[in-house]
């Protein structure tokens, strides 16, 4: 099992903690965290865009000229494609972008994330975080204790408001609950601060 340091928040080295072979410990599977990547991002996708066709632009019911004759290109309507004006051939509609992968996937992709961090280095566990009340200056300093100035993600074991408020205008950190903790998220950010209790919840649900 790996093993990392445990921290506190004045960013001292308080012990060590065994992480789950099965959700930190796996060789990533980069196809797998693509897949969920690709998931996440299609479905926040709005989907409305749209275009008329030659049947929805206004005007030409009429046929501009006579069939033959002219010496011109027959032509039916004004709203042909080829017509400045006219309608788009093959143009997009509204359309969802979502798609489905299988939970083990799913479940394989989360796991290669979280892995893929201990492999980088890049994961910092707590022995706990907690605030008394909101406070930017107090978070920020915290974060200043445990070295980290680039993209953030705070994880903690359940949903704490005092955190997410002290976090929120702090540039480049998220904050999510354990049962939040996705993908997208992981990979997004540099480096990942989850607490001891987040650890255990998060292995819970995934080992």
């Amino acid at each position: 099992m790996p093993k990392v340091a445990l921290y506190n928040v004045s960013g001292s080295q308080v012990g060590e903690i065994e992480l789950n072979d099965t959700v930190f410990g796996i060789q990533p599977h980069v196809h797998a965290m693509h897949e969920a990547v690709l998931l996440q991002q299609a479905a926040v996708r709005q989907g409305t865009h749209k275009v008329k066709g030659r049947s929805e632009v206004r005007g030409g019911g009429r046929k501009p000229w006579k069939q033959k004759g002219t010496g011109r290109a027959r032509q039916g309507s004004i709203r042909s494609p080829q017509w400045k004006g006219g309608g788009v051939v093959f143009g997009p509609t509204p359309r969802s972008y979502s798609f489905k992968l299988p939970k083990k996937v799913r479940r394989l992709a989360i796991r290669s994330a979280l892995s893929s961090k201990v492999v980088d280095n890049e994961i910092i566990v707590l022995d706990a975080l907690s605030l008394a009340t909101p406070k930017t200056k107090e978070f920020a300093a915290i974060l200043n204790n445990l070295k980290v100035d680039r993209k953030v993600l705070i994880v903690t074991p359940s949903y704490d408001d005092n955190v997410a408020l002290s976090a929120r205008n702090i540039p480049g950190v998220k904050f999510v609950a354990a049962d939040g903790i996705n993908v997208l998220d992981v990979l997004g950010h540099d480096k990942l601060i989850i607490t001891k209790e987040a650890v255990q919840k998060v292995e819970e649900v995934l080992a």
